[in-house]
């Protein structure tokens, strides 16, 4: 689906149209569901989170600004349902990945020790920081992407990006240094 169809779903949906709204769901429920899974790092909350945020985007529907991007509006909802399931949280179940069965026993379990010791790292990151980090890396937005998203100018996604990559590495390196 292309963007400039958007805007044409979006007022289907506000005329009526579920089906229109179905649309919307199956281009954004794959992206949507990881930014969720990156932020919460359960998939059960990433669910839940993913739920939640078209729940929200359709009761609020009205809302829309047309003169942004719906993937914006969408993913700021989705954010924002990810970093309440993770508010007031004490532990974090870690979800494994999906075993590559390409890959050796050893590689899938080096794999999965890797992605833990990541997801980990990511949830130690403030709010701020691991969202920029996941917005870019695991979803590949643009800076400009980014701002409009979290509502911040691009330089300051710019310096969050930064620091965010700077405090991961040093976690990610503090824990390596600990298994040794």
């Amino acid at each position: 689906m292309k963007e400039e169809m958007e805007p044409t779903l979006v007022d289907a949906v506000l005329d009526g149209d579920p089906d229109a709204f179905g649309l919307l769901i199956e281009k954004y429920e794959k992206p949507i569901f990881n930014v969720a899974y990156r932020i919460t790092g359960s998939t059960d909350d990433a669910m839940d989170a993913t739920q939640t945020a078209f729940t929200n985007a359709y009761e609020n529907l009205e809302q829309f600004d047309p003169s942004h991007r719906f993937f914006s509006w969408i993913y700021r909802i989705a954010v924002n349902a990810s970093l309440d399931m993770v508010k007031g949280r004490d532990e974090v179940e870690m979800s494994r990945p999906e075993p590559d069965p390409r890959r050796g026993p050893e590689e899938r379990a080096e794999a999965r020790e890797t992605s833990a010791r990541v997801q980990k790292a990511l949830l130690e990151l403030t709010e701020d920081h691991r969202t920029v980090i996941v917005l870019r890396h695991y979803l590949g937005l643009s800076y400009a992407e980014i701002g409009e998203v979290v509502s911040i100018p691009v330089k300051t996604v710019r310096s969050r990006l930064y620091e965010a990559r700077q405090r991961l590495r040093s976690l990610l390196m503090d824990e390596h240094g600990k298994e040794h």
